[in-house]
């Protein structure tokens, strides 16, 4: 059965799936190509009569997945210049008088893969269970993260302001709060959102956030981003002008961002390329004193977003998802690892020593595994955590740990592992199968919890067996939530010593997704 809306731009159609009406491929913003390529987004034009909105819009260009990842990691369906589109599920379509907490998921993909409309990003669990759910698209690659010689930055972030505005201005017609918004993502994504916490341009626009595998040191300063936008220009065969670039079509930007991670990836200097060293990213958010005044960790430590909600998390072995599928844990050899440790600022013999305390009998792939997931995930978050708690702002904590069945159990708690489980999606290549559901229940709960006010659970005495116990915020306690198999736990300080090994250093390492 059908369902129409207004919006400021015209009235949609969308359908209903049993509780909740889906209105998908919205356009937020008009599409970024032809006279407005690489310029930051603009409002849609407007619309007569009744628009569908019945089938997921394009993605942004974009390459897709390496095969070896391809087997493990949904892709999306279909791309487009008309990429600026989100979807809306809800339960109380045309309940202008709706106040549902409104949940805004910004995809992750190293910043040049990743669909608003993948499985397990359908909204329909959450809506069902009580709010508003939108997804959206952005700009990737060279068209969302190059820096212009006219100072032009980011525009793939100032498309989520733009949808996080169509969010404001609309989402009421949908039974939405547009006072209660809490934005939420994993890997880039949530590098996105602890971005978007550090520019003036989106303060106002959401109220709490919730950043999964993903935190504020991952950005480029002025000179990096201009390396990266001139290499990438003089390998599509054009000038590193926005002239230049406008007129390469989407694809040939696209393999030549490929091209250069490659490039980058065999660096002889791989300093010269920042946090894209070792080529998991080219392109990142650019400190550039104007959409980005400064990098989010530093704007953070600071104060910025303080008066933003924030829960953040990692997966217990985030980076296994990089070394197992393409087989390169067995080619990491003793020598290897201490390079890597050193590489990474970390006194070798101590770091090897620690990690192998913790985990007894591991190889050196394995170790060089630990020491990269603190590296680039858990200790950038805990770091926000602690900035955030200088200023009396709470920080809610967790660590997923259930591993994922895929490759016979060999990922771990890999990256991404928890994303279907946060949807109640539970049928994608690392979740299922045998994901238990009761996992995704209280993983939902403790999301909606958050969103609707600001704590992830506070369960009373006689709560349910499976309801999320009392959460501590981060604080001198270090208190972290552990959801895995069996109950949720809240632990003190877990893993101390590895935690102690980067004491000092200044900051952490480039993110592969």
């Amino acid at each position: 059965m059908h369902v129409t809306v207004p919006t400021l731009a015209g009235t949609i159609c969308g359908q209903w799936k049993g509780e909740v009406a889906a209105f998908q491929g919205i356009p937020y913003a008009a599409p970024p190509f032809g006279p407005r390529r690489l310029m930051p987004p603009e409002p849609p034009q407007p619309w007569t009569g009744v628009r569908d909105a019945l089938v997921p819009g394009p993605a942004a260009p974009q390459p897709g997945y390496h095969p070896a990842m391809a087997a493990l990691l949904e892709e999306a369906v279909s791309t487009g210049e008309d990429c600026l589109n989100l979807n809306v599920w809800t339960p109380a379509p045309g309940l202008t008088g709706g106040r549902l907490p409104v949940m805004v998921w910004i995809h992750g993909g190293a910043f040049r893969n990743g669909s608003a409309s993948l499985p397990s990003y359908d909204g329909t669990r959450l809506a069902a269970d009580g709010a508003v759910c939108v997804t959206l698209n952005y700009r990737l690659g060279a068209e969302g993260f190059l820096l212009l010689p006219d100072g032009t930055a980011n525009l793939g972030l100032l498309d989520q302001i733009a949808a996080l505005q169509w969010v404001h201005d609309n989402i009421t017609q949908f039974g939405g709060d547009p006072d209660n918004v809490t934005v939420f993502g994993q890997s880039a994504g949530a590098i996105c959102i602890t971005t978007l916490m550090a520019m003036p341009h989106a303060r106002g626009l959401f109220r709490r956030a919730i950043t999964q595998s993903g935190a504020g040191h991952h950005s480029h300063p002025e000179n990096i981003a201009r390396r990266i936008t001139e290499r990438l220009a003089a390998l599509a065969g054009t000038e590193p002008t926005r002239e230049g670039l406008a007129v390469v079509p989407p694809e040939r930007l696209v393999a030549a961002n490929a091209a250069l991670g490659q490039e980058i990836a065999r660096a002889t200097d791989p300093a010269q390329w920042g946090e894209s060293a070792g080529g998991g990213t080219t392109v990142l958010p650019v400190v550039d004193g104007s959409t980005l005044p400064q990098r989010p960790v530093d704007a953070i430590a600071g104060g910025a977003g303080r008066d933003i909600d924030l829960l953040t998390g990692t997966t217990s072995d985030e980076f296994r998802l990089f070394l197992v599928p393409l087989g390169m844990g067995p080619r990491i050899t003793d020598e290897a690892l201490t390079g890597f440790l050193a590489g990474l600022g970390l006194d070798p013999e101590r770091a090897r020593a620690v990690y192998s305390a913790k985990h007894p009998g591991a190889t050196p792939g394995d170790l060089l595994s630990a020491a990269m997931s603190d590296h680039a995930y858990r200790i950038p978050a805990l770091r926000v955590a602690e900035s955030r708690a200088a200023h009396g702002a709470d920080t809610y904590v967790y660590e997923f740990a259930r591993p994922s069945p895929a490759l016979d159990g060999a990922l771990g708690a890999c990256h991404m592992a928890e994303v279907g489980y946060v949807f109640g999606n539970l049928d994608s290549p690392l979740t299922g199968p045998g994901a238990p559901p009761e996992l995704s229940d209280v993983i939902r709960r403790a999301w909606l919890s958050f969103a609707r006010t600001g704590k992830p659970a506070d369960a009373p005495a006689d709560a349910p067996a499976g309801a999320v116990p009392h959460w501590p915020a981060y604080g001198g306690r270090r208190s972290v939530m552990r959801l895995g198999d069996g109950a949720p736990a809240v632990l003190d300080d877990p893993a101390p010593d590895e935690r102690r090994l980067w004491t000092g250093l200044r900051d952490a390492a480039p993110v592969p997704a």
